[in-house]
């Protein structure tokens, strides 16, 4: 399984905005987080998806990885708060409101999912599974049977004889 991550300094944007793009890719794979940044109205989703991009390549850099992208999906990603930049605005009556020009850190970290390998005639040696959720069909000790059913097994026990 290899990791990597990427990390964008000094975005001029808030955490707070950064954090909701951030939200709308983490646990998806590479394509569909592409797809959703790509079509959000967000104006930081552009450097998101830079971010994303990068860490793709840092990935098939490194030694270990299998060489499918399509098997990456974002493992981690937040937004830190940077360094504010504090400015001046002029108010009326000549005084003087401060503006805090924020700005973010941006970090997504890229993981390849496992590769899953069954063995052979694993599923055939096992038998037929029942739906989860489906009752069971026998009155086993612990389950709760209707007085319908238990009639009806006691007619056609006696059926039988």
């Amino acid at each position: 399984m290899v990791r990597a991550q990427a990390t964008a300094k000094y975005i001029r944007s808030s955490a707070q905005k950064a954090g909701l793009v951030l939200d709308l890719i983490r646990g998806k794979d590479i394509n569909r987080a592409l797809t959703a940044l790509q079509f959000s109205n967000k104006s930081v989703a552009r450097d998101v998806a830079k971010v994303l991009r990068s860490a793709v390549a840092n990935v098939q850099q490194k030694d270990g990885f299998g060489g499918d992208v399509e098997r990456l999906f974002v493992s981690k990603c937040h937004a830190d708060n940077g360094p504010s930049m504090k400015r001046v605005r002029p108010a009326p009556m000549g005084r003087a409101f401060r503006v805090v020009k924020r700005t973010t850190h941006l970090t997504v970290e890229v993981t390849e999912k496992p590769q899953i390998i069954k063995a052979v005639g694993s599923d055939e040696a096992a038998g037929p599974k029942r739906p989860r959720g489906a009752v069971s069909t026998k009155g086993t000790k612990g389950t709760k049977v209707s007085k319908g059913a238990k009639r009806a097994k006691k007619a056609k026990t006696a059926a039988k004889a």
